[in-house]
């Protein structure tokens, strides 16, 4: 019977949740899908590695499944599902590990008190990271979990790049600059030696670019900088979050227009940025093809942002060598990258047109200063390899979890 570990990414209305073979450190893709509209309308599906399509099931509007729900589900699925599989562990991926957490860690009471208390500092991100951990401690109490931080990565920046200029008496609750997207920069810092060797051991820059986007300058595989700060509202323009924003306009906005916290979180998370700025969407797809002049500007607010942005992580990083696109947009939007990389021609990057169009690892030409790589992310491969890490390897796990009672699945 075969080891697997599954890996949970839990948000607000959606779980996405993968499955590995924990025979080897390889750790093959057994499994990939998703269970969304947990509080309207479930629907949940499961492809293989191949991407061919396993099952469905949608319970319709009159069910709120909730996170207990699909978790529940999801275990029983696999049970049912992979009668030839025994599960090890579970990986989550959780937003926020504050200052104490600044490596993955097996999940206990205390790590999950810990957690709980961060809360203020993710609001909209922790909570339902942590809803899964506790469904399946209660599902299956002997099994081993573990935490994952997309802040982790970043803490070894040097302590001026994680301060901001207050009081000591507020830095010290934990006001600093943690930084996110920390699983996915970590995994393109692993597979850069496999594409460039000096990018590995250089200096790049990487630009994670999705729904939610950010950026983080690499010095020998190392974070030494990024754009996200205290919250991942911080940085660049996003699908509908704000991203660097002068303080001085939350102080107008409660003010003027007599807006209370709440109102100025939904603003700045939900209804702002290429949503906000278009009023047309929050898909860069959609925007790339419209012809709205709203659209347009969207879209160049936010190549604009990243180009300021990528600027200055070249500065914290004193120079670049490599630049790297990674994420929804970055890996299948060559018209972004096309935009970003003819304004980063005064850093040296000279793009292969036909390369980047074609989606190809490699964009920039042969006798570019500075490599341009397109490197698909894979933060879930990330989780499970911290999972298989943190247990110790296929041979600790078993005795970590000897036979248990309802685990083969």
């Amino acid at each position: 019977m075969a080891d697997v570990i599954l890996v949970l990414n839990a948000g607000s209305s959606s779980i996405k949740f993968s499955l590995f073979d924990a025979g080897s450190e390889a750790l093959p893709l057994l499994l990939r899908g998703q269970i969304e509209g947990l509080y309207t309308t479930p629907r949940f599906a499961v492809k293989d590695a191949s991407g061919t399509k396993i099952e469905e099931k949608d319970w319709g509007e009159a069910v709120e499944l909730g996170h207990t729900g699909a978790v529940t589900y999801l275990v029983d699925f696999l049970q049912s599902h992979q009668e030839d599989h025994s599960l090890v562990a579970v990986g989550h991926r959780v937003v926020h590990g504050g200052v104490a957490f600044t490596r993955p860690v097996l999940v206990n009471a205390d790590v999950t008190s810990a957690l709980e208390k961060l809360t203020s500092l993710a609001p909209l991100h922790q909570p339902h990271n942590l809803k899964p951990i506790d469904v399946v401690a209660k599902l299956r109490p002997n099994l081993p979990q573990v935490a994952c931080f997309d802040t982790a990565f970043h803490r070894g920046q040097p302590e001026v790049a994680q301060a901001f200029a207050l009081p000591r008496s507020i830095t010290e609750l934990g006001v600093r600059r943690y930084g996110f997207h920390g699983l996915s920069y970590e995994y393109i810092a692993s597979m850069l030696p496999q594409f460039d060797s000096m990018a590995a051991s250089g200096r790049t820059i990487v630009a994670h670019l999705g729904n939610g986007s950010s950026m983080c300058a690499l010095v020998n595989g190392c974070s030494v900088a990024s754009t996200m700060g205290f919250t991942a509202v911080d940085g660049l323009p996003m699908g509908t979050r704000s991203g660097n924003l002068d303080p001085g306009v939350i102080l107008y906005l409660m003010d003027e227009l007599r807006m209370d916290a709440r109102a100025i979180e939904t603003l700045i998370y939900k209804q702002s940025g290429l949503l906000g700025v278009s009023g047309i969407s929050s898909d860069m797809r959609t925007l790339l093809a419209s012809e709205e002049v709203s659209a347009r500007f969207a879209v160049d607010l936010y190549t604009y942002r990243i180009g300021r942005e990528l600027g200055s992580l070249v500065a914290a990083a004193k120079g670049i060598d490599a630049l790297v696109f990674t994420a929804g947009i970055g890996e299948n939007a060559p018209a972004i990258r096309e935009r970003v990389c003819r304004d980063a021609a005064w850093l040296g990057v000279v793009l292969d047109p036909v390369a980047n169009q074609a989606n190809e690892l490699r964009i920039s030409v042969p006798a570019s200063k500075v490599a341009a790589w397109v490197i698909p992310t894979n933060e879930e491969l990330m989780v499970a390899r911290h999972t298989w890490e943190v247990c110790c390897g296929r041979a600790t796990m078993k005795t970590i979890a000897p036979d248990i009672p309802g685990a083969s699945t």
